[in-house]
C-alpha cells in the first residue's frame, strides 16, 4: 500500500477533504483527536486569543494554515502570532493611502479589491520576544521557510515591496496565473458568489 493511499484512508475516516495528503488540515484534524485528549494540557490546536481574532476572518480552508505556522514557529522556539487576517475593501483603502495621501510609510502597493487579504486568504504574523513585538528580525526568514513548506506562499519572496510578515494561500485553480490574473479571477468568483479556492 502507498503513503498516499494510507492518508486517503485516514482522511476518510477524520471526515476530512480526502487528497491523500497530509497537510494543516489533517494534521490539526489528528492533533485535536488524537493527540491532545491523550496528553492533557494541550490546548486541541488553539493558538493565543489575539490569534485565533485574526484567524477566525479567514477562509476555513486557510485557518488551519494558520495555525500550523504558529504551532510549527513554536516548535523550533520561535513565537509569532498572526496580527492581520482577512480586510474590507475600505481597510485595504486606508492601508494603500498610507505614505501617500496619509501621513506613515507605504506598507502595500494593492488598494481595495487588489489584495489577497481582501479574499481571506492572506495573513499576516509578528514576531514575538515575549509581548515585545519585533518589526524587523532574521527569525521572519526562518518563518518563511516553515510557511513554504506548509505550502504557503510567502511575501518574503516578493520582488517588489518585498513584505516578510505576509504569508497566502494560493488557489488551486490559480496555481499557473500570474498574481494579477489570480485577482481578476478571485474578484470574479466573488462578484458570482462561487467558492474562492475550489
Amino acid at each position: 500500500m502507498r503513503i498516499e493511499d494510507i492518508v486517503r484512508a485516514v482522511q476518510g475516516e477524520l471526515g476530512i477533504t480526502v487528497d491523500g495528503r497530509a497537510g494543516p488540515e489533517t494534521w490539526q484534524v489528528i492533533y485535536a483527536r488524537v493527540v491532545a485528549p491523550a496528553v492533557p494540557g494541550l490546548p486541541g490546536g488553539v493558538t493565543d486569543s489575539r490569534s485565533e481574532k485574526a484567524i477566525a476572518t479567514l477562509l476555513p480552508e486557510v485557518q488551519p494554515y494558520a495555525r500550523a505556522l504558529v504551532h510549527k514557529a513554536a516548535a523550533v522556539g520561535i513565537t509569532i502570532k498572526v496580527i492581520d487576517g482577512t480586510r474590507t475593501w475600505a481597510e485595504q483603502d486606508a492601508l494603500y493611502a498610507q505614505g501617500r495621501t496619509r501621513p506613515g510609510g507605504i506598507v502595500t502597493n494593492a488598494k481595495g479589491g487588489e489584495s489577497n487579504h481582501n479574499f481571506g486568504i492572506a495573513f499576516d504574523i509578528g514576531v514575538f520576544e515575549g509581548s515585545r513585538y519585533l518589526g524587523d528580525s532574521p527569525k521572519y526568514k526562518a518563518v518563511g521557510t516553515l510557511g513554504i513548506e506548509l505550502g504557503l506562499e510567502w511575501g518574503g519572496d516578493w520582488k517588489s515591496l518585498v513584505d516578510q510578515p505576509h504569508f497566502q494561500l494560493r488557489p488551486r485553480w490559480a496555481q499557473e496565473l500570474t498574481e494579477r490574473q489570480m485577482l481578476a479571477g478571485l474578484r470574479a468568483r466573488r462578484e458570482a458568489s462561487e467558492p474562492l479556492l475550489a
